[in-house]
């Protein structure tokens, strides 16, 4: 069932978004939508402690030549969070791909940041028919590319929800300049979520990776795979988008002084080289 959550909302002041609620049977999955919906469409898939609306400021960029879906994954945003399990990677790209039959969507690029892009892979795995291409925007291919932190950034559930300061500190490493004013819309998003879903998805990812690098993953799929890394990644080593090379016909775009989040750093320079990969993969409605 979908059920409509008050109608279109104005996003970032320019693009209406049609917002709806998806009833799953494991949960409620918050989707957005904009854009042409016989054009090619597109998935974004937000990274851990996120939500739809960090590609907010990219999706004014790829509307006009594609249906630009958001969801919100389990345990993020508007979607419910529900103790328990079922926070895996692929418990969440099953929800995915269940959220595009619901939306008569039968083919997609999907287009994942950071652990988004573990989700956008399973998907594959699971879907192969649903998924067009991938392109996969500062998505560590394994735990061994991941950069620990200088200091521990840990929030206990004694500290749920945490507080502004808290976020900020936990956040930083996902920007390239120490000093970059994280929206505080972001800030929020976290503070919405359960300390459960948190170090849940968190786990999730980890464990992920941990069965099987992504380059190995992707390999046998045969999908086309476009890489964009941020060359200044605090939190993965931007060098580690290079195994990715080892994926048939992969691509690779490194954006230099831009960090992990280059969707929100600089959309322009994010956007273009996914514009020019999906209008070589995409495939249109109907």
């Amino acid at each position: 069932m979908t059920v409509s959550d008050g109608g279109p909302r104005v996003n970032g002041g320019a693009e209406t978004t049609e917002s709806s609620i998806l009833s799953l049977d494991d949960g409620d999955i918050h989707v957005c939508q904009d854009g042409p919906r016989d054009a090619p469409a597109l998935l974004l898939i937000h990274g851990s402690a996120s939500s739809a609306r960090s590609w907010d400021p990219m999706v004014p960029l790829l509307t006009g030549s594609h249906h630009v879906i958001r969801i919100d994954l389990l345990g993020h945003g508007r979607s419910a969070k529900p103790a328990g399990p079922g926070y895996a990677i692929p418990d969440q790209a099953r929800r995915a791909g269940e959220a595009l039959d619901r939306l008569g969507v039968g083919h997609a690029v999907m287009v994942g940041h950071s652990s988004g892009g573990a989700v956008a892979t399973a998907l594959a795995e699971q879907r192969p028919d649903l998924v067009t291409a991938l392109v996969l925007v500062n998505t560590g291919p394994g735990l061994d590319a991941f950069i620990a932190p200088a200091e521990s950034a840990a929030i206990g559930p004694a500290q749920w929800p945490p507080a502004d300061e808290q976020i900020r500190g936990f956040a930083s490493t996902g920007f390239s300049r120490p000093g970059y004013r994280i929206p505080r819309e972001l800030l929020d998003e976290v503070r919405m979520m359960t300390y459960h879903t948190f170090t849940s998805t968190m786990q999730g990812t980890r464990e992920y990776l941990r069965q099987r690098a992504l380059p190995d993953r992707l390999t046998p799929l045969g999908k086309p795979l476009l890489v964009i890394f941020g060359e200044d990644d605090r939190r993965w080593r931007s060098s580690s988008a290079a195994d990715y090379l080892t994926v048939p016909g992969a691509e690779v775009e490194l954006l230099p002084g831009l960090g992990h989040s280059p969707i929100l750093e600089d959309p322009p320079r994010t956007s273009a080289p996914l514009l020019a990969f999906t209008a070589a993969h995409a495939v249109r409605a109907g």
